[in-house]
């Protein structure tokens, strides 16, 4: 069975950040697992990040089947959307990325929306790690997975609003029919061991435990400015050391 790995929070915090590095200190493991990376973020700037061309999105496939109204001869419906979910995955030597897209528009998904989590699920089966970076609360992941997240990182940056809404964020996933076994909270671009003591209170309310700090760090600007993958940062930057360090205490 894979173990599949959530990373949420609000826009700006970094979150596909650690999750890029994620994916890339997964399949660098020693342990040889397959590592599949999804992009639930309406922005899909997942790819991006980790240096792969989405081949399409779900959402294109699930506005098709509303669409299509003659299929290929012998085809089934069914069929037709299994073949074209099968077609999205982009592959690389170390990993893949598999592309959700923008939110639903008008009309009923929930027959395309049940095919897909039981492809999903066959696919992730194929994989020792599925990594999925998501929008703030999970909701666009909760209507089209079904699996049990077994560690959910929330990413914050080190100011009081940016705690809250990482509490937020776990609220709303409480709202959710999603399981989440282990939950933990990142603060990211810390400037000093000060700033976890400072939000001491704001980190209590969230009920998160937190897995660590990841300083600041201009490579990463520099990168995102350029456009280069991030998961080609050099791995003794102070950040990509923190984040290493960081997954390796967590129950990966």
């Amino acid at each position: 069975m894979p173990k599949y790995i959530a990373v949420a929070g609000k826009g700006g915090t970094g979150k596909t950040t650690v999750a890029a590095n994620l994916v890339r200190y997964l399949a660098g493991r020693e342990d040889g697992r397959s590592v599949l990376a999804i992009d639930a973020d309406p922005n899909s700037n997942f790819g991006e990040a980790l240096g792969l061309a989405p081949r399409g999105t779900i959402a294109d496939v699930l506005e098709e089947t509303k669409q299509t109204k003659e299929l290929p001869a012998g085809m089934t419906r069914q069929g037709w959307i299994q073949y074209r979910l099968s077609q999205l995955v982009e592959e690389s030597d170390r990993f893949d990325l598999l592309t959700m897209g923008t939110p639903e528009g008008p009309g009923c998904y929930c027959y395309p929306n049940d095919l897909l989590r039981g492809h999903l699920s066959a696919l992730g089966a194929n994989y020792g790690y599925v990594v999925i970076d998501n929008e703030a609360g999970l909701e666009h992941l909760s209507r089209r997975v079904e699996q049990e997240i077994d560690v959910l990182l929330v990413v914050t940056d080190p100011t009081a609003r940016g705690v809250r809404s990482a509490g937020r964020v776990t609220e709303i996933i409480r709202n959710l029919k999603t399981k989440v076994s282990d939950s933990y909270l990142i603060v990211n671009r810390a400037t000093s061991g000060g700033d976890l003591a400072a939000l001491d209170g704001e980190i209590e309310r969230t009920g998160l435990k937190v897995a660590g700090t990841i300083p600041e760090d201009p490579a990463i600007r520099e990168y995102d400015l350029r456009g280069t993958p991030l998961t080609e940062l050099p791995v003794d930057g102070p950040a990509v050391r923190a984040m290493r360090e960081l997954f390796a205490r967590l129950p990966l």
